[in-house]
């Protein structure tokens, strides 16, 4: 029987796990020790798909994310906000052309996301979810299931704003508020490689670990039926 993995729950402290040193310790279904045959596989898929120079680029932005790296990984300190390592992280890639991908209701964040990209040398395309005015009737959406009953609403749209991102042919995609479920559909569609600026949370503040870091206090209400 196939052993599922639940590295979120290793029972193990992260200095003496397997994962972070050779001979660590593993609980028995540690995928670290059980999937050697895939993790041979890596390098191979990476270069036949063409991601090694984006995994090797990848690995080499986490580790400017830091300093008083020469003190001991306790000393440890980030320097750098998302933002910044996206475009510094494009940069690396030689990208030139940038996608926005970002929900109507961040149109603020968009707007200053996008002139930000724009000083630092990158063409960017961004496109709103609303794009279409699609009626939701149209998704058989009854009246009552709109934000707003009685009025008309349009849909939001992930597939056409990763069709037009296709056709202008961006070379990294940037997420900014999309809903939860057109997130999904976007990155099914999006013919570049995408990252994500933020994610919706409309309670939140578009923080959702707010509610994780608050479990056991003012969000133990979300463990309950």
């Amino acid at each position: 029987m196939q052993q599922i993995p639940t590295c979120a729950s290793c029972p193990f402290k992260w200095p003496e796990r397997i994962c972070r040193r050779p001979g660590g310790k593993h609980p028995e279904n540690c995928p670290t020790v059980l999937k050697k045959d895939l993790t041979r596989k890596v390098y191979a898929l990476l270069k036949e798909r063409g991601l090694f120079e984006l995994a090797k680029q990848s690995a080499i932005q986490e580790g400017e994310g830091y300093t008083n790296k020469d003190k001991g990984y306790e000393y440890l300190r980030p320097i750098k906000p998302r933002i910044q390592e996206i475009w510094e992280f494009a940069g690396k890639m030689g990208y030139k052309r940038l996608g926005l991908a970002f929900c109507i209701g961040l149109r603020a964040e968009a707007k200053v996301t996008e002139a930000l990209l724009k000083e630092k040398g990158f063409e960017v395309a961004s496109v709103a979810c609303k794009v279409g005015c699609v009626p939701k009737e149209e998704f058989g959406l009854r009246d009552d299931q709109k934000i707003a009953p009685g009025s008309f609403e349009s849909i939001c749209n992930p597939v056409l704003q990763a069709l037009i991102l296709n056709e202008v042919k961006t070379e990294l995609n940037i997420l900014l508020g999309l809903c939860v479920g057109h997130d999904t559909i976007f990155l099914e569609f999006s013919e570049a490689p995408c990252t994500v600026l933020a994610v919706k949370d409309r309670v939140l503040a578009h923080n959702p670990l707010a509610a994780i870091y608050n479990i056991n206090s003012y969000y133990r209400w979300l463990k309950k039926d």
